[in-house]
């Protein structure tokens, strides 16, 4: 399939009132955190998102609101259809073509391995035709991006099998992932399993894995709570429904992210241009992400503007109150590989420049990639923000994750805790876990070995 660039114009959307909107920001969410949904989104810009899991639809619950005021339109699969129901009552059901809406019941069990093989076979062909009716609407195929949490089943076991399917029909299109990663005091026992089988297949068909954590969510929420100056923020957080507050900081991050395939800009970063300028080896292209502003709307006391407003984005985006993962780049052992630095709305090239060059002095970068620094420039800034900055890395640092997810894999694997159930489904078997563990441990060696292979300190040759 040809790789077409995107249109650089607006696309007219339906209006849609304030009240209709903060009606759809409501809409019912189930009080679980992980259990089984997936998704398929198709932009009118030519970037199909396929959120996966109950988790990844309740972002999309709360991503299809706060993207009417860009535009956006959808397609959704799901294997317990709580979340897609409520989007299909809700006040935006319109913008949903019922023809692309796959559902099942009652889910995937939280297993890895019924959503991955059960329903990954089951639904193979359907899943595969609602794919193609979506791509043969677009133009312009820009790339997929698909949305999910790794807890539990279907999100982490039929949106692996999804993405290895595009990997196999779309080998020329970018996969990229959103996934949210558990935490470690958890509602879903089988986490670790189903956690570290899919991470295997996103290291082996993803193009960028863009992880979240669950923790650092829950952080940055409670951290808003205490932030006096935006009254706004404080309320939504405290009337929104379960974990809307936490999938609207993912929708943040997404919207910025796709912003310079949607929107003109005079240094606009596509989607594509992702994984070229961020992924130097394969196999190393989970991307580490932290953005700011994080409140939906610019404190009612701002009056920052301009150069100081900017270098306060620069700041807050390097705090690590801002991160959606709970990893350190800064730190001194820890290696950037590349990097890119976004910007939307009133920013200027010299400041973006200027704000760079603090970073390089506060980063170890390799000695063949220190020069070189992606930056992204969209003239039309987020809703309620005069300007934002989205900040995405490449680095060892990112280990630190795949450490801990083998660590609470190993520490309930080594009783053999809850195996049966995986290896009773039909196409699993025990290695399946082994295998898995092995690869992740690989590419633990991998960011240990770049760590390693620093520029040595080469005193100068003095002439005599």
């Amino acid at each position: 399939m040809i790789r077409h660039q995107p249109q650089r114009t607006r696309l007219s959307v339906p209006k849609v009132a304030h009240e209709d909107v903060t009606n759809a920001l409501n809409t019912a969410y189930p009080d679980v955190t992980n259990t089984t949904v997936f998704a398929v989104w198709s932009l009118p810009s030519n970037v199909e998102y396929r959120p996966v899991g109950q988790c990844g639809n309740q972002i999309a619950s709360a991503f299809w609101p706060l993207a009417l005021h860009e535009y956006e339109c959808a397609i959704l699969i799901d294997m317990e259809d709580s979340v897609i129901g409520g989007l299909r009552r809700g006040p935006i059901h319109d913008l949903f073509d019922n023809t692309c809406v796959v559902t099942n019941y009652p889910g995937s069990g939280n297993n890895w391995a019924v959503g991955h093989y059960t329903h990954g076979i089951e639904y193979h062909e359907r899943l595969e035709d609602t794919i193609r009716y979506s791509v043969e609407k677009c133009s312009r195929l820009h790339g997929f991006l698909i949305m999910h949490s790794l807890g539990g089943g279907t999100g982490s076991g039929l949106g692996t099998a999804v993405l290895k399917s595009l990997t196999d029909n779309y080998p020329a299109i970018d996969r990229l992932v959103s996934c949210v990663y558990p935490i470690v005091a958890q509602d879903v026992i089988t986490a670790p399993y189903n956690a570290l089988l899919a991470t295997k297949e996103l290291i082996e068909y993803a193009t960028c894995v863009f992880p979240i954590e669950n923790e650092s969510l829950l952080d940055i929420c409670n951290t808003q709570l205490k932030q006096k100056n935006n009254r706004d923020q404080i309320n939504y957080n405290i009337w929104c429904k379960p974990f809307q507050d936490m999938n609207s900081i993912v929708v943040n991050v997404l919207l910025h992210l796709t912003s310079g395939s949607r929107f003109p800009g005079s240094l606009n970063m596509d989607m594509n241009e992702i994984a070229t300028n961020l992924v130097a080896y394969p196999k190393l292209h989970y991307i580490f992400s932290s953005v700011s502003p994080l409140a939906l709307t610019a404190p009612t006391m701002c009056n920052m503007q301009g150069t100081k407003l900017l270098d306060e984005l620069f700041v807050n985006v390097w705090s690590r109150n801002n991160q959606l993962i709970k990893i350190d780049p800064l730190q001194p052992n820890s290696l950037i590989l590349s990097a890119a630095h976004i910007a939307r709305g009133s920013c200027s090239i010299n400041d973006l420049k200027r704000n760079i060059e603090r970073f390089r002095s506060k980063v170890s970068f390799s000695e063949w990639s220190k020069e070189a620094m992606k930056i992204g420039l969209c003239s039309v800034p987020p809703t309620g923000h005069l300007s934002s900055l989205l900040c995405l890395l490449n680095t060892s640092s990112m280990s630190l994750l795949f450490k801990n997810l083998v660590k609470q894999f190993s520490k309930l694997y080594r009783r053999k805790a809850h195996v049966y159930h995986y290896t009773q489904v039909r196409g699993f078997e025990e290695t399946h876990f082994l295998e898995s563990k092995e690869i992740i441990c690989d590419l633990i060696a991998q960011y240990a070995e770049l760590e390693n292979e620093r520029q040595p300190d080469i005193s100068r040759l003095q002439i005599l």
